[in-house]
């Protein structure tokens, strides 16, 4: 686990070669590669973008430029799920958001995509949160999970209702990545999680994220549906206990966008209403 250059970076490293899951901020390239090169005498061969926020995929391009795929004579296998390239590449005519190196080229449309490599099933599941198009890596042998930004315990979940994200995306997934992770004993050790910032977590961390979000999830809904608008949710504070955990006021994510996003995605049509409370 990789942390400092934007998003957590994963690398796994063997025989093989290397592969990441995300890749960090543009600016910070140069360190990453500094880090991963001399953890594997073969070069890098896989990346896996989780989201396609600039402090995942910002490194895309010149950390793939160290690579060489298993099946190609060019560049490096980059692994997203379909919408992500979407976004980042253009329709003709349009300016891209990314560098043409930087585009996902070995995109999955369907559940997830199985990959065997160093020794190990490397699987990425597709699961909606904070776009429509995010992934959760499970390396199995290894009993590691890379999360991405569906877990973030160093600040509220940043919903991009733009790219199809939903609050209750996110939850379904945190409830997901609840079911996935084996504990060892007393809820601590076991399987370990890479979330897309802060520190490595277990179990117990996950656990107490989606129980946040369950609550918050709960408390905005019955504000909406008892017929309150946006300002007087966010006037009633339905995040006040937890702000001083995940709550920031400036930045480029703040408590207030949170409340907003997920009022605004709760109050959609096509969001399921509480139909996916933890052990119900």
């Amino acid at each position: 686990m990789l942390v400092g250059a934007g998003g957590n970076i994963t690398v796994q490293a063997g025989e093989e070669g290397l592969l990441l899951v995300d890749t960090g901020m543009g600016a910070m390239s140069d360190k990453v590669i500094e880090t991963i090169r001399p953890l594997s005498a073969r070069p890098l061969t896989y990346i896996i973008n989780t989201d396609d926020r600039e402090d995942h995929i910002g490194g895309n391009e010149s950390v793939g430029k160290i690579g060489r795929p298993l099946s190609r004579n060019m560049g490096v296998d980059i692994i997203s799920f379909v919408t992500l390239l979407d976004r980042m590449s253009a329709p003709t005519g349009k300016t891209a958001s990314a560098p043409e190196g930087a585009w996902p080229n070995d995109t999955y449309s369907g559940p997830q995509k199985n990959l065997h490599f160093n020794g190990e099933a490397v699987q990425v599941f597709h699961q909606p949160g904070t776009t429509d198009g995010n992934s959760i890596v499970l390396f199995r042998s290894s009993d590691v999970i890379s999360a991405g930004d569906i877990f973030d315990p160093t600040e509220y979940p940043i919903i991009d209702l733009k790219s199809g994200g939903s609050m209750q995306g996110v939850l379904e997934g945190l409830n997901r990545l609840k079911r996935m992770v084996v504990p060892a004993n007393h809820m601590e050790g076991g399987t370990m999680v890479i979330p897309g910032h802060g520190r490595l977590c277990e179990a117990a961390d996950v656990a107490v994220y989606q129980q946040m979000v369950t609550i918050v999830r709960d408390r905005i809904q019955d504000m909406i549906k008892s017929g309150m608008s946006l300002e007087q949710v966010k006037a009633a504070k339905p995040t006040r206990d937890y702000d001083p955990v995940y709550g920031r006021t400036t930045g480029n994510w703040t408590t207030d966008m949170f409340i907003e996003a997920a009022y605004k995605s709760l109050s959609s049509k096509e969001s399921p209403r509480a139909a996916n409370r933890e052990g119900n």
